[in-house]
């Protein structure tokens, strides 16, 4: 692992510098753009970048490029679409696809798309509503009144409202979103070129990756009014030019306490590591048993490729002396200035309220994981079944009182993957549910009482088979029946996964209510304070933790230097043919190799920036100071990967596609000429 600057925990303790921040757009440091790049942006420049930014529910970003709906993202946000989208006969994801006329723009069995229209500061009804309180009482009154907010928020069916926690707790904001769910596909390259480099290349640079894909978005059976959007750069991306990146990171651990760090380092980080080894080589395994089992596999394994190569960046960072011993240097002077003022002197006592949180997790963690989260019942057709199960169960509730994924707000997107017509592999099931329960039994022991109340005297393997094979809810119209028939329905199946649901769904219950009672709030009452104490301290000049909702970042088109070396920011269509072997994962599309002399190869392919950005930002829009699209974020470099504890200004990178590789490819390859027209606005 290469050294970690010290300046990496800038975040945790005082204002950010340089590059560095993923900032909200209602407290954006404007000021600060001008100072360092000469341009201010303006309130007005604000609202447009943010209504032409969307986010991708399943976990990427978006942008807006026409009025007519068209959003440009990565391959690998899309990529579950497209493999949902093929056939045994048609692998959409090896062969690409692009729709020639709108006629052909095909739908996305599961694909929600949000745009954020409104933020509003809630802090003050959220802390009303539970000062005072702690544990369970806290718990129930956090959800209770985020449940209200957001209900009474969520006034149409296609709005979707989110209560926002920033600064763990300092801030409370309404997050109102627009939501899209017929979203439909328009153009995806070959994942040879789309993903070239394979893993060998990911997170690397050079890279020549053409990552991305074209949505659109429909409102009543036609492309929708999308008047904010960017328009396309002529120039592209240009060295040392200032460049923002407008996007939804997905989390980053800035602002933990080193009793949190301890415990991803020890516990979480490892553990996660380990599970991520072991289902790669079952995947491979199962891959090797034909080509249909590849194609309906890729998605599953470049999602835990590319987990497990982030998080082991994450894991390294955490073992590097220097930098925990940096981090510990910056809680220890926090608490010297907490410890000086009589007033926040008391909130000293919420570190070891923290660290005794963060023992207890460590206990729980595996039950928790394994039980409530499902990685013991690695099953799409077993999530169906809870997820009837406990709709039966919570939609007669009081919608405060319910889980949280049962909420009115919440319901649109629950309702949109139950009722997925995506195709269920038995085969594939059969072989998961397997796996995570033999794993389930190793971990928790054959002795245990719940684990003999999974499996009874049957194998992983065996009970696994009887369960698929016995489930009809790979039957869009069998789940439909068990949610309208309701409790009494669900009660009454005869399903195994249905049966097995509810034989087991007063142990996950009882795990969950520990973790969120017992542990989670003790997190979130105590990070609250703390975060108070840090806001006396610093106010909004730090930027809080990223949690998956829409941020700005800024920097500028740059390289780095690694040692010795000076890594220039800019590969070009040239060297990706200069990079073909013609062996995966270096083998360019035939497409490709037929068109190479049409082609410029001098035109940008990738570049890099200082923009501060973590996962989450796939698919986000590179802009320029005009909000023209000058390229489109796909990955960083090897220094981003401790971009989750904190942000190393001299070379951590974002990689993103140049626009001009884009539009040239579209034209010269693909021959997408509808597309081009589009993006040109003619």
């Amino acid at each position: 692992m290469h050294r970690i600057l010290t300046v990496l925990l800038v975040a945790t303790a005082a204002p950010a510098f340089a590059d560095e921040g993923m900032w909200t757009y209602d407290a954006f440091p404007a000021a600060a753009v001008e100072k360092t790049y000469g341009f201010k942006p303006s309130s007005a420049w604000l609202d447009n970048v943010r209504l032409s930014t969307v986010r991708l529910a399943q976990g990427c970003s978006g942008s807006f490029v026409s009025k007519n709906g068209l959003v440009l993202t990565n391959h690998h946000c899309a990529h579950r679409c497209i493999e949902q989208l093929s056939t045994p006969k048609k692998d959409l994801v090896k062969a690409g696809f692009w729709a020639t006329t709108q006629a052909q723009e095909a739908r996305c069995p599961a694909l929600e798309v949000n745009q954020l229209v409104t933020i509003t500061d809630v802090t003050a009804k959220v802390k009303d509503a539970t000062d005072g309180k702690a544990g369970q009482a806290y718990s129930d009154a956090f959800k209770s009144i985020t449940a209200d907010l957001e209900k009474a928020c969520a006034t149409a069916e296609n709005l979707r409202c989110d209560v926002v926690t920033l600064y763990h707790g300092g801030q409370y904001k309404l997050y109102t979103y627009k939501r899209y769910q017929d979203v439909r596909l328009v153009f995806a390259p070959e994942f040879a070129i789309a993903f070239f480099g394979g893993d060998p290349d990911n997170f690397m640079f050079p890279r020549f990756d053409l990552d991305l894909a074209f949505l659109r978005i429909y409102e009543n059976d036609q492309p929708a009014n999308t008047p904010n959007f960017f328009p396309w750069s002529p120039d592209g991306a240009k060295a040392s030019e200032l460049t923002f990146v407008s996007g939804h990171p997905g989390g980053t651990s800035r602002e933990l306490t080193m009793a949190e760090l301890n415990y991803q380092r020890d516990v979480m980080l490892p553990r996660t590591l380990l599970r991520l080894a072991e289902l790669r080589g079952f995947v491979g395994e199962y891959q090797r048993r034909g080509n249909e089992q590849k194609r309906h596999s890729n998605a599953l394994l470049f999602g835990i490729e590319n987990s497990y190569k982030a998080l082991k960046g994450m894991y390294d960072t955490l073992l590097n002396r220097e930098f925990y011993a940096a981090k510990a240097a910056a809680e220890a002077e926090f608490k010297a200035k907490l410890e000086k003022n009589p007033k926040q002197k008391p909130v000293l006592a919420a570190f070891d309220a923290i660290a005794k949180s963060t023992d207890a997790l460590a206990h729980v963690r595996d039950r928790l994981v394994l039980i409530e989260e499902r990685q013991g019942f690695s099953s799409e057709l077993f999530g169906f079944a809870r997820l009837l199960l406990r709709a039966s169960v919570e939609l007669p509730k009081p919608n405060g009182e319910r889980l949280q994924e049962f909420a009115e707000t919440a319901l649109p997107a629950t309702k949109q993957a139950l009722f997925s017509p995506a195709p269920i592999y038995n085969e594939f099931e059969i072989a998961r549910l397997t796996v995570s329960l033999t794993k389930l039994r190793e971990l928790l022991g054959p002795d245990d009482p719940f684990v003999k109340k999974v499996l009874g005297r049957e194998s992983p393997e065996s009970l696994a088979t009887r369960l698929v094979k016995g489930s009809k809810l790979a039957d869009v119209k069998a789940r439909q029946a068990l949610w309208d028939g309701g409790q009494a329905a669900v009660a009454a199946s005869n399903d195994p996964m249905v049966q097995l649901a509810l034989r087991i769904d007063e142990d996950a219950r009882a795990v969950r209510k520990h973790f969120e009672d017992d542990i989670e709030a003790v997190q979130q009452q105590n990070s609250e304070l703390l975060a108070k104490a840090r806001f006396e301290l610093y106010g909004t000049s730090i930027y809080p933790d990223a949690t998956f909702t829409l941020r700005l970042s800024y920097g500028r088109v740059a390289g780095w230097q690694e040692g010795d070396k000076t890594i220039l920011p800019f590969t070009t269509l040239g060297g990706a043919f200069a990079r073909h072997t013609g062996l995966d994962p270096f083998a360019l599309p035939p497409r490709w190799l037929a068109k190479k002399g049409a082609l410029n190869p001098e035109t940008p392919f990738n570049f890099t920036t200082t923009n501060d950005i973590v996962g989450g930002n796939s698919g986000s829009p590179v802009i320029n100071q005009k909000a023209e699209l000058v390229g489109l974020i796909f990955d960083g470099n090897i220094h981003s990967l401790g971009g989750e504890y904190g942000f190393e200004a001299a070379r951590n990178r974002a990689v993103a596609v140049h626009s001009n590789a884009i539009r040239e490819v579209l034209q010269k390859i693909y021959g997408a000429t509808r597309l081009v027209s589009e993006l040109e606005g003619r």
